[in-house]
């Protein structure tokens, strides 16, 4: 996404409580002599998949989801993927338009297998709700169709998702400027590719078009690597699991330095080695250093967008 980019570059060459170090890019870069260890999608085994459009549906749904889980220090995106895949093999109609409209919170928790309410819940359930209406309204109920009418485009999936449901509009405002994320967004194009392994509903000629996917983990890992430097203040906040407020120049600089590193590094890799990385590839390598190494401190940060 190009749009992503750009404004993540405009915030890396103005950020003022976060750095990118480019030395420590290059030190990564070399270490790794260009060689990002592949991670295979469902590494874990947790998601669900038939090779058809409910797989479809099921990774709408989770990606509509998949934010804020570090309130309740037991929840994590295992307990999301997990709960849904089980409640469709038990119910293949759980995710179906109609019954997305009139979940409420309890309910969700049943279907998840929850014993209490989820982090930021009464959001939660207005997703739900947000989903199954315009996917009913507009796309015959099914999310297959949504990416049907994408023409294989990532891009193009992109900007129809972030026109429909408002809830995957993943903007902030920085020094007077707009800032685009889209972290869910992307997230669910990069999970259908790697769910269908870049054929039938995942397949797009574009893949090259989608970042990373700034959330918590990536930058905590990025952190680690020395190739994200925090002033005092920011460390200190993080580091004592102190807030940081939605929308503020700490939090926005946090996830567009973390874009703009990774940009960076594909880059040099590309530069220094000859080989084509896809972001999707990067990302999921950090993030998966970053969930087998929890002791990491991350922000936190209240956001229904990751």
């Amino acid at each position: 996404m190009e749009a992503v980019r750009a404004s993540a570059a405009w915030v890396a060459s103005r950020s003022s409580h976060v750095k990118v170090d480019m030395l420590e890019v290059e030190k990564v870069v070399d270490k790794i002599q260009g060689n990002v260890p592949k991670v295979e999608w469902d590494f874990e085994g947790i998601h669900y998949f038939d090779d058809g459009p409910l797989t479809v549906q099921y990774l709408f749904v989770l990606d509509a989801l998949n934010f804020c889980f570090w309130p309740d220090k037991d929840l994590s995106y295992d307990h999301l993927a997990s709960g849904l895949k089980l409640a469709l093999e038990k119910d293949k109609t759980a995710l179906d338009a109609d019954r997305l409209q009139s979940y409420t919170g309890p309910q969700l928790r049943q279907l998840l297998n929850w014993p209490r309410p989820l982090p930021i819940e009464e959001e939660r359930v207005r997703l739900l709700h947000e989903v199954g209406m315009e996917l009913e309204r507009s796309f015959g109920g099914e999310a297959a169709n949504l990416v049907k009418s994408a023409g294989n485009s990532a891009a193009t999936l992109i900007e129809l998702i972030t026109r429909h449901f408002p809830g995957f509009r993943d903007h902030s405002l920085y020094k007077g400027h707009q800032v685009f994320l889209y972290k869910r967004a992307q997230i669910f194009v990069a999970d259908l590719w790697g769910a269908f392994k870049g054929q039938n509903y995942g397949e797009f000629h574009d893949i090259k078009s989608i970042t990373i996917f700034a959330d918590y983990i990536v930058p905590a890992v990025l952190r680690e690597l020395g190739i994200l430097k925090y002033g005092s203040n920011l460390s200190c906040s993080i580091d004592s699991n102190s807030e940081i407020v939605p929308g503020s120049e700490e939090e926005v600089e946090i996830r567009a330095c973390s874009v703009y590193a990774v940009e960076k590094m594909r880059e040099l890799i590309n530069k220094k080695f000859g080989k084509q990385l896809l972001s999707i590839d990067i990302d999921l390598w950090l993030w998966s250093c970053g969930v087998q190494n929890m002791a990491l401190s991350h922000h936190r940060t209240l956001s229904i967008y990751y």
